[in-house]
């Protein structure tokens, strides 16, 4: 049975260039990926996968620093069943953050993206800051990468708990976790009780292999804290589907971790504090 759904990481351009070799790794080391891990898709070949599994829209990535133009067509063309995530460099400062107020002000960006193992630092750092002050000024959903990294490259910037101070010091800024949080599972859903502004997504990571207790707390407190993505085609839309469909989940649930919730984190009109 197809449900609709609001897939939140989508890759179109993964065999544009040639893949970093940490891209390498992960796909013949983590994933055990095939010829097709690393697949560029075209409009119409990524809206008919959408369409067999039932998606209807997703959230493809580009750099704000320099927007791809195949990335960008995908927006323009189809608004409707595409939105972006601008990855953010922090580093940067405020020359990154005024690219993505341009970015925003041209097309639909549906959130901010930020993986801390690119750079080996911690959320709870300073430098990231002003683009959480951005986002706040924005009313721009921050997507974080958590959870140990699929790529052999040190991890412990992406523990949870580095986001408690985050949230705890910046409580209207929209944070979601990306990737799952894995070993960290715990921290994570013990942290999005704690703070109201903290949600997750479970991109790259399939639901077949969810501890029982994140199926739990999806089922109670995390009802409304819990969203799908898949990382398609790394994990193809399809399969994460069909085994969310198979998850012992309580009458509506699913429909609230396919859609909903991204519909009411994401893409709910925005109101900036100020404006």
């Amino acid at each position: 049975m197809n449900h609709r759904a609001i897939d939140l990481w989508v890759n179109v351009n993964m065999g544009d260039g040639i893949p970093a070799e940490y891209l390498q790794r992960v796909k013949e080391d983590y994933f055990k990926g095939g010829d097709d891990f690393f697949t560029s898709l075209t409009i119409d070949e990524t809206i008919a996968q959408m369409d067999e599994a039932g998606v209807e829209k997703a959230v493809i990535s580009t750099s704000v620093r320099n927007p791809e133009p195949r990335v960008l067509e995908f927006v323009t063309e189809r608004p409707d069943r595409f939105a972006l995530a601008a990855y953010v460099r922090p580093q940067k400062l405020m020359r990154e953050l005024w690219r993505l107020e341009d970015l925003a002000a041209e097309y639909p960006v549906a959130m901010a993206r930020v993986v801390p193992f690119d750079i080996d630092i911690p959320p709870s750092d300073a430098l990231y800051y002003p683009l959480y002050a951005k986002c706040v000024e924005m009313d721009m959903p921050l997507s974080i990468n958590t959870g140990l990294p699929g790529p052999p490259v040190p991890g412990e910037c992406q523990d949870p708990i580095h986001l408690d101070r985050v949230c705890y010091r910046f409580p209207e800024l929209r944070i979601c976790m990306a990737h799952g949080a894995d070993p960290w599972w715990g921290t994570a859903m013990r942290l999005m009780i704690k703070y109201a502004n903290l949600s997750i997504m479970t991109s790259a990571y399939s639901p077949r292999h969810f501890p029982d207790e994140f199926v739990h707390f999806m089922n109670t407190r995390g009802k409304n804290k819990v969203m799908f993505a898949s990382d398609h085609p790394v994990l193809p839309m399809k399969r994460v589907i069909s085994e969310a469909e198979q998850l012992d989940l309580r009458d509506g649930v699913l429909e609230r971790f396919l859609r909903t919730n991204a519909e009411e984190f994401f893409f709910r009109d925005r109101q900036p504090p100020r404006g």
